[in-house]
């Protein structure tokens, strides 16, 4: 056995001895433009919190919504996408990020600076993002556009039942592998702690004190570079503050139309306290953006053999991180 193929094998023997939860840095783009996106695995039956309010609102309410189980393993963003990884996508698409509704498309990012979270991103405009993190790896779009791409009649659709995730949800395609994570993924990766939905995603389940665990107090400052908090509860930052994020879901469980609006969570670096727990959702069309609103990536687990790949790739790279 050669020492590169007894170095993968370990790799694997290692993954499945561990399990999922370490970060691993999928690789986008070529060359100079190129950039990594780290994820954690989110796994663990949370079956036990299911039907808890994971809103302000109360049943029967049009805001209320109570909280599932995804009961699948996925991971999460570490981090929220940054303007670097935006402009690096943007430049690698080849064509404008457009499309109908036009003004889903209208704004550049406010925030200045490589590393901070990437704003003024419509729903529409996450979605072509994650739609090229999955065909730049060989992967089928997460999400339906009709018409030609970077013209103004690139149009946001849905999928059919038999290409849908599960036949149910309309939003994401089957075989995609990135996504938007669901309303229900992000709260469990924010505040599972593996008997219960926490109040704080903080690890010690406290209050995150403003200008060191989180900015979210500081109603004059701006978004900041990310993960320049605390580490938070599943290995996460940011999903306290900084900005807003869209989920993949529809606002209301079952409303797959092409315009329902989708929630947001995790308040931002102007929100109060409150807007930041898991009884805090806002939800806006698609084709909104702000100066508060970004967006962070999930995906699925990738295979054993794929996840030895990528722990020598990161041996190769100096990337491995335990």
């Amino acid at each position: 056995m050669s020492k590169e193929a007894g170095s993968l094998l370990a790799a694997v023997v290692f993954v499945l001895l561990i399990g999922w939860s370490e970060v691993w840095a999928d690789v986008f783009g070529v060359g100079e433009n190129q950039f990594t996106i780290d994820f954690v695995a989110i796994s663990g039956d949370a079956s036990s919190a299911d039907g808890t309010n994971i809103s302000q609102y109360q049943p029967g309410h049009d805001g209320y919504k109570a909280f599932v189980d995804p009961c699948s393993d996925y991971r999460i963003g570490v981090f929220e996408i940054t303007n670097n990884q935006w402009d690096i996508f943007r430049n690698s698409v080849a064509v404008p990020v457009t499309g109908a509704p036009a003004d889903a498309y209208d704004r550049d990012s406010t925030s200045m600076g490589l590393n901070v979270p990437t704003d003024n991103a419509s729903w529409y405009e996450a979605a072509q993002f994650v739609n090229w993190l999955n065909t730049s790896r060989g992967y089928h779009a997460a999400y339906r556009f009709t018409g030609t791409q970077g013209t103004s009649d690139y149009t946001p659709d849905t999928w059919s039942v038999s290409e849908a995730d599960n036949g149910t949800n309309l939003y994401r395609h089957k075989d995609a592998f990135y996504h938007l994570p669901t309303e229900d993924e992000w709260v469990k990766a924010a505040y599972w702690n593996g008997s219960a939905l926490q109040t704080w995603a903080t690890c010690d389940n406290v209050a995150p004190t403003p200008g060191v665990d989180s900015k979210f107090a500081d109603a004059g400052g701006s978004p900041w570079d990310v993960g320049s908090g605390s580490e938070e509860l599943n290995g996460t930052y940011d999903m306290m503050g900084n900005v807003w994020e869209w989920m993949e879901s529809p606002a209301s469980d079952g409303d797959y139309e092409v315009g329902s609006s989708r929630p947001l969570r995790g308040g931002a670096y102007n929100a109060a306290a409150p807007m930041i727990t898991p009884n805090s959702r806002v939800y806006f069309p698609p084709n909104v953006e702000g100066g508060t609103i970004g967006f962070r990536v999930a995906s699925d687990v990738p295979e054993p053999c794929t996840l030895g790949l990528l722990v020598l790739g990161g041996l190769m790279m100096g990337r491995r991180k335990y």
